[in-house]
């Protein structure tokens, strides 16, 4: 097992190897000294973890409360985080009891707004099911809900008590999943690593997930550390993602994240080489990379429209946008342009 400790306002360990589960109890017991436990999931997942992770809490002593929703982006919403704390008030959660996510990153995303805001705070536990939550949204403590108008427009900052990463769930992922996890691990290496992105461009993630995952976990950790508020530094986690939260709000969510950031790394990093900002080729490897994990190139939306759905975007700020720029592979630089210069970079990044 691997234990990796983020030292952030609230510090933690994300703990990572194989079978995890079973002693999932002690490890919640121990890091939230709680009395009862709220398990949130999905229909997906509960029906293969959730009865294994109640047991692991029954013995620890626990007293287990369960919320399912139904799988997928579309309950990341208002209404659905309504029904979680309405659910623990009826369970009479206090500060001291804990919220436990089982499942992937929207599971992880709204529990944690909720435990965010439910008795102003109370602790939290990640247990990531999906490679992407594994490496990118069960750390560094951001939560969130989507709005009409837009992906994490609700959302507060709120660390996690524990992380539990158990790699047997990944056993269970559909292809679909592990290629949008692949697509936030190839972000990892675009953005800092270049030999995380040569490993990864020679081999299977699938073929080292421990040690791909910890190097994705310890580069978030690194960041958000430093930045955990994301006023500066941490913005580079974001590399594909202005364009790609455009893709799926446009997508009415139907686009999976993993599928749009893929997408959006692809435009930025196109734009990046014709507007002068990258080196000549640097967009060619990462296509190569992103087809090598048959990872979408393209959008059907145009320039305008992505330009305008990108505008509203939650890091506008004064009428300006800071956007994640490659500038080679394993190093990108943090460009801040109008907000109106948008649709130069989606023209230049090939959408028409």
């Amino acid at each position: 097992m691997k234990k990796i400790r983020v030292n952030a306002s609230k510090a933690y360990d994300i703990l990572m190897g194989e079978g995890l589960l079973e002693g999932a109890g002690e490890a919640v017991k121990n890091a939230c000294s709680c009395q009862k436990a709220f398990v949130v999931s999905d229909t997906n997942v509960f029906p293969l973890y959730g009865e294994k992770l109640r047991a692991s809490l029954e013995k620890a002593g626990l007293e287990v409360f369960e919320y399912v929703f139904e799988a997928g982006e579309s309950s990341k919403n208002v209404s659905v985080y309504s029904e979680i704390v309405e659910k623990m008030c009826l369970a009479g959660l206090t500060r001291g009891d804990v919220a436990v996510a089982l499942g992937g990153g929207v599971v992880g995303d709204v529990t944690g707004f909720a435990a965010a805001t439910y008795r102003r705070g109370i602790p939290f536990v990640q247990i990531p099911t999906t490679l992407l939550a594994d490496v990118d949204s069960s750390v560094g403590g951001k939560t969130a809900i989507d709005l009409a108008n837009g992906k994490n427009q609700l959302g507060a900052f709120w660390q996690p008590s524990l992380v539990i990463c158990d790699l047997l769930t990944l056993d269970t992922l559909p292809t679909e999943e592990y290629q949008n996890g692949c697509a936030e691990i190839i972000k990892y290496g675009m953005y800092g690593d270049s030999n995380l992105f040569e490993k990864i461009a020679a081999g299977p993630v699938s073929s080292d997930y421990e040690n791909v995952i910890a190097r994705c976990v310890e580069m978030k950790r690194d960041v958000v550390e430093k930045d955990e508020f994301e006023q500066g530094p941490r913005m580079v986690l974001n590399l594909g993602h202005t364009f790609g939260h455009a893709i799926e709000k446009l997508s009415g969510y139907s686009i999976p994240h993993g599928e749009a950031v893929a997408t959006g790394m692809n435009i930025i990093a196109t734009a990046a080489v014709k507007l002068g900002y990258a080196k000549t080729g640097t967009d060619e490897k990462l296509r190569e990379v992103l087809k090598k994990y048959d990872l979408p190139l393209e959008t059907e939306f145009g320039a305008a429209e992505m330009a305008e759905a990108a505008a509203g975007d939650k890091k506008t700020l004064g009428g300006m946008i800071t956007l994640v720029v490659p500038t080679g592979i394993g190093v990108c630089d943090l460009v801040k342009v109008p907000v109106s210069d948008l649709l130069k970079f989606a023209l230049a990044g090939g959408l028409r």
